[in-house]
Formats: structure tokens, sequence, C-alpha cells
């Protein structure tokens, strides 16, 4: 793994990590702050993967998008855009 691959995962795993601090506060749980983060990760483990088969990505927070690019490589997450 390179180290562009890594960093898109282990930034990928603390918006994940932020994300489940806020869904568990007890007091004022940030939830749109959790929304926001889980959708950073999963736009930064599909940019890791289209890095990972150096398939080239637009600057996008487009999620779909990013699942279309990442079709080729990864025929399973047809079924994560039939659900968007």
């Amino acid at each position: 793994m390179n180290d562009l691959i890594a960093e898109w995962l282990s930034k990928a795993e603390d918006d994940f990590a932020t994300s489940e601090r806020e869904l568990r506060a007890r007091k004022r749980p940030n939830y749109d702050g959790a929304c926001f983060h889980a959708q950073q990760m999963a736009e930064k483990y599909l940019k890791g993967l289209l890095q990972k088969h150096e398939i080239l990505f637009p600057k996008t927070h487009n999620l779909v998008a990013l699942l279309e690019l990442c079709l080729p490589v990864e025929s399973s997450l047809e079924l994560q855009i039939a659900q968007i």
C-alpha cells in the first residue's frame, strides 16, 4: 500500500471515530456532525480505492460520482448506488 492510499484510509478512520464519538455523546450529541463525518469517511474510502487502482478522480464530494468510478474494479458497489 502506498503512502497516499494509507493517508486516505487513515483519514477515513479518523472520520469514522469522530462520527462514532458524536453518536455516543450523552450530552448534546451532534447528529449533524456525525452525518458529516460519516459522509467524509465514505468519500475517503472510495478515493482510497480509486487511488489503489490508479483511477483518476475529480475533486468532488459526490459519493454517487465516486461510486460510479469505482464500479469497473468493484462491481458490488452498484448495490450501494441503487440505495441512494
